[in-house]
């Protein structure tokens, strides 16, 4: 596609720099979540991370760079080491220190992401096989994750803050966990896969399905026609006679291009991503609707380190590293010139103070927080700009 010149520069230059970021963010052991520094060491941001390492992993490795190929190795194979004896891959490990951390209640994706980088990196990196190589730890994997599964419904289940959104009140059924978990069973061949994608559509937005015989599923659905509202986005979680409507962007995002939705729906929900503004001012806000202290899913935990008030980080701040995940439906549904202006900026997110990749920025003034040089920006900005070049889905 033919770009004006300044875009085209910022584009190039923001692809530059996630290289060089990476390159710096790696070690012997895979990339850390972010640059080292007093701050990030202090907030255990300097380590190895489940989902960090792996969402870095698909960028890196269609990078094609020979010294982030084998960073992006060395970290799927670094969590692989650490896995639990049941088979849950550590949220982060600290191999200097033999440190590994689980989180509290059942750290739902690293594992999750672990198995999609896995498999993402098998098939971009083929003679390496590292498929073959982890196969009894992607089975173990792959069982522990359907023992956090309902055996009716086929869903994930799990606590509050047990996800990347690790101080927000989702709980039971979750949306962004789920379409991880079908786009797993889906690479893995694991033969109730559709069954999932009918409950995550059923459960998620009942209005226009038909009622299954299942009778948990109903009960769930009943109280959601009676009490919410008709809509093109999927509900954030569903848990017993409550669950989340402040639009999950992240969540809608990725039940689109994992292919949850039917293509019409994929569609709709991209058109009304944008008439909501959840690209501005900078791609992507995490929610639509932050969740306040007067709302009855207010948590005092959501208080800790003053971080996920209203517009603040999980709570309807900006993570540029999913706008890499907006970049890429936008190509998906084949909207290929709005797709390059937002990885400009994305690009410009990045870009601020300069090229810091900060974590978030907040939801309202595009005001950059949290921790620098951010690993999974820089990754999911590459993998973004990979996937318009070639004007594929490489997920």
């Amino acid at each position: 596609m033919n770009l004006p010149a300044r875009s085209k520069n910022i584009i190039d230059e923001c692809y530059g720099r996630s290289l060089q970021l990476l390159k710096r963010n790696s070690t012997q052991q895979g990339v850390i979540a972010c640059t080292d520094s007093a701050k990030s060491a202090a907030r255990h941001y300097a380590g190895i991370f489940g989902r960090d390492a792996a969402i870095c992993a698909l960028g890196m490795v269609v990078s094609k760079d020979p010294e982030l190929l084998q960073s992006a190795r060395a970290g799927i194979l670094t969590l692989s080491r650490y896995q639990a004896p049941n088979g849950q891959i550590p949220k982060y490990v600290k191999p200097e220190l033999e440190e590994v951390d689980f989180w509290y209640a059942g750290c739902i994706d690293a594992t999750l992401w672990w198995l999609i980088a896995v498999d993402f990196y098998d098939r971009y990196a083929p003679g390496d096989h590292i498929r073959k190589t982890l196969d009894r730890e992607v089975t173990l994997a792959l069982q522990w994750l359907l023992c956090q599964e309902h055996q009716r419904l086929f869903l994930v289940q799990q606590n509050e803050a047990s996800d990347w959104a690790d101080i927000m009140p989702r709980s039971g059924f979750v949306l962004y966990s789920n379409a991880l978990w079908y786009y797993v069973k889906s690479v893995y061949g694991i033969k109730t896969a559709q069954k999932t994608r009918h409950y995550v559509r059923y459960i998620f937005s009942p209005f226009d399905q038909q009622a299954p015989e299942e009778r948990r599923a109903s009960i769930l659905a009943h109280y959601i026609k009676n009490r919410s509202r008709r809509s093109d986005f999927f509900l954030s979680f569903v848990n017993f006679s409550f669950w989340g409507e402040e639009v999950d962007v992240f969540g809608n995002i990725l039940s689109a291009l994992l292919r949850l939705t039917s293509v019409s729906r994929a569609h709709r929900m991209t058109e009304q991503l944008m008439n909501i503004n959840a690209h501005h001012p900078y791609p992507v806000r995490s929610v639509h609707t932050p969740i306040r202290k007067n709302s009855p899913l207010w948590r005092p935990y959501m208080q800790r380190h003053q971080q996920n008030y209203p517009h603040q980080y999980h709570n309807g701040g900006i993570w540029p590293f999913t706008g890499g995940f907006w970049v890429m439906l936008l190509s998906k549904v084949k909207r290929h010139a709005p797709a390059w202006k937002e990885l400009e900026r994305v690009a410009e997110a990045n870009g601020l103070n300069n090229w810091e990749f900060n974590e978030w920025l907040h939801g309202k003034t595009g005001r950059p927080m949290g921790m620098a040089g951010q690993s999974w920006n820089a990754a999911m900005y590459i993998l973004a700009y990979h996937s318009l070049a070639e004007k594929k889905n490489l997920l």
